[in-house]
């Protein structure tokens, strides 16, 4: 169960903020979620030293960082993040989805970064930390959360190539409404073009910047192409699915079996991916994680093969897909309507998290 493990939120030195956000303004935001551009009134923050390791954990007043001009993240991009929400219940409580989950990406992602690990007991003690003192910030509407943002980055001041000697680790939170404006609806999907996020041996299962960095032009394109989303072919042939700018994808078949690109090293590790795929098994689905070529997306949806296409990811949950565009087609899925699979799975897995329905998996964390 996700609630045994252990936390360190005791250890954090919690400085409250001197100038909160007036309660009429935080109401006031509250009101009118959008989403990543309104932050609570604290951040936690850690830092290790290659000599010392983890220390000077703290909560403290959110607000602008001081960096030397030669911190090497800014010239070597030697940083990582996470992305988790914290859900408020009907009854108040406030609980988090699968976050030992996140904490063991956290450091998958620092391996590959070159990184030092975070003990786990610390990245759940710097959220139930911060939420603690933020709790107030948490929202109750429908589709509402607090969007949770851990990173570390090198901030050593040197201009030298190798792993950094000084890594400071952050949380900021941010309340949130639904990731696509209007709510949950078909997004319309751009082939990327001449453009792959990741390539063999490379960072595509790593949760760092540098490869939403490499999605923005594509999906500019995408944009110009009228689509809300970019999809990503593999490096090697350019011929398989690999996953959008921040979110896995899924096909539904007309028969019912859903399939979805396996992992290779150059997909991230969705963790609603991987809850997504439980679900559906349990329910007595089919789920093929396989290669997935274009080609074949093509004509599945064409002779109507293809019923459903949907993505996930922490942000958006579970989006049904109703358009899908290259220069060489212009295809829609389920007369672009969201299909039946999508919205049930949705609906289970947003129940699970909302506390409306039983978590049988034992995935969420009550931490206030």
């Amino acid at each position: 169960m996700t609630d045994t493990i252990a936390s360190n939120a005791a250890a954090f030195d919690v400085r409250p903020n001197p100038s909160p956000t007036p309660e009429a303004d935080r109401t006031a935001a509250l009101a009118d979620l959008k989403f990543g551009t309104q932050f609570t009134d604290h951040m936690a923050r850690m830092q290790w030293r290659k000599d010392e390791g983890w220390g000077d954990r703290r909560v403290e007043a959110y607000g602008p960082l001081q960096l030397d001009p030669a911190a090497a993240v800014l010239h070597y991009a030697q940083e990582i993040f996470e992305g988790l929400k914290a859900y408020r219940w009907e009854d108040g409580s406030v609980h988090l989805f699968r976050p030992e989950a996140n904490a063991a990406r956290f450091n998958k992602s620092a391996h590959r970064l070159a990184l030092p690990e975070l003990a786990v007991e610390d990245f759940i003690g710097s959220i139930e930390a911060l939420v603690t003192a933020d709790e107030a910030w948490v929202p109750g509407t429908e589709e509402s959360s607090l969007y949770l943002r851990p990173y570390m980055f090198a901030s050593e001041a040197f201009l030298g190539v190798r792993p950094a000697h000084v890594i400071d680790y952050l949380l900021i939170a941010s309340p949130v409404g639904p990731y696509f404006p209007g709510g949950v609806k078909p997004v319309s999907i751009w082939v990327a073009q001449g453009f792959h996020r990741a390539g063999p041996g490379g960072t595509g299962d790593a949760k760092c910047g540098g490869n939403y960095a490499a999605s923005l032009l594509p999906q500019q394109q995408a944009a110009a192409h009228g689509c809300q989303q970019v999809l990503f072919l593999d490096a090697r042939e350019g011929r398989f699915l690999e996953e959008l700018g921040g979110m896995n994808v899924f096909v539904v078949r007309r028969d019912g079996t859903i399939e979805t690109p396996r992992l290779t090293g150059t997909i991230l590790e969705g963790i609603t991916r991987f809850s997504v795929i439980q679900q559906l098994e349990d329910d007595g689905r089919k789920v093929v994680e396989k290669d997935i070529t274009l080609a074949e997306v093509r004509d599945g949806v064409e002779s109507g093969d293809i019923a459903e296409v949907f993505a996930c990811g922490t942000a958006a949950v579970v989006t049904p897909v109703g358009r899908l565009a290259s220069p060489e087609f212009d295809l829609t899925i389920n007369d672009g309507v969201a299909g039946e699979v999508t919205m049930g799975i949705r609906q289970r897995l947003t129940d699970i998290q909302y506390g409306r329905d039983e978590d049988t998996y034992g995935w969420m964390r009550r931490i206030a």
